[in-house]
């Protein structure tokens, strides 16, 4: 009971969250060093970080392993927190204002989420792709590059482009899409993407092909964050109006 209660205090301590996020930012800044000095790490840009990590020894991964470890402890922490200061304050009359703050923490929880999952099974290739190209996907479906077009301003230089991309499923023809900066083509989870087109010598397209499971939960860990902070603000500046 005794060891409970000491772990009890450990997690709900402001100083725990104080000391894990110094701890944190040493390891990252060490990490800011060893980076550019190995070549391992070019291969992060194309391969999920947990599977780069399996692939590469403690001598180069071990300051990410430690920023693990102490992300852990710090989502452990901020959940802990977040429920002390609701049990503590749940008669308060000004619920919004208590609960602002935990809205904040879990859109941070969420945004780990996210990168936790982008982290184990993210995916991302980029290949140059002319007329007829066909593109067969991680996913079993075939994309087919039909067409590369370009617009020009009157003295012929070119101010856009796209990509029309028929997708096969299963031998079956999907209806044609098209690709424009910006404008990405999704199916099942994956997303085309083009890049950059050259017309010479014959038109040839730059495509990336790239799926992030973890991009939902961080957009919805950014939208409470958001929320949050704004919610909090806002009746900060009221109450401190109402004093005035």
């Amino acid at each position: 009971m005794k060891l409970l209660k000491i772990i009890m205090n450990f997690f709900v301590s402001l100083r725990t969250t104080l000391w894990l996020s110094s701890g944190l930012l040493l390891l990252l800044f060490l990490g800011s060093f060893i980076m550019p000095l190995r070549e391992e790490f070019q291969a992060l840009h194309t391969t999920p970080l947990f599977a780069w990590m399996a692939d590469n020894g403690l001598g180069v991964t071990w300051w990410l392993y430690g920023s693990i470890i102490v992300l852990t402890l710090l989502v452990l922490n901020t959940l802990a927190c977040s429920i002390e200061s609701l049990i503590k304050k749940r008669s308060s009359r000004t619920w919004l204002l208590t609960i602002s703050p935990q809205v904040i923490h879990i859109g941070f929880l969420f945004i780990l989420l996210a990168h936790c999952l982008s982290s184990y099974d993210s995916f991302q290739g980029m290949t140059q792709a002319s007329r007829g190209t066909a593109l067969e996907l991680p996913n079993g479906v075939v994309a087919v590059i039909e067409d590369i077009r370009a617009d020009a301003d009157p003295a012929g230089y070119i101010k856009d482009w796209s990509v029309a991309v028929r997708y096969y499923r299963q031998g079956k023809a999907l209806p044609v899409e098209t690709l424009q900066p910006n404008s990405p083509s999704f199916i099942d989870g994956f997303g085309l993407y083009i890049k950059t087109v050259r017309f010479e010598p014959f038109p040839v397209a730059l495509i990336q092909l790239s799926r992030d499971s973890g991009a939902p939960w961080a957009l919805l860990g950014g939208i409470l964050f958001l929320a949050g902070m704004t919610t909090l603000l806002l009746l900060k500046i009221r109450r401190e109006a109402d004093q005035d």
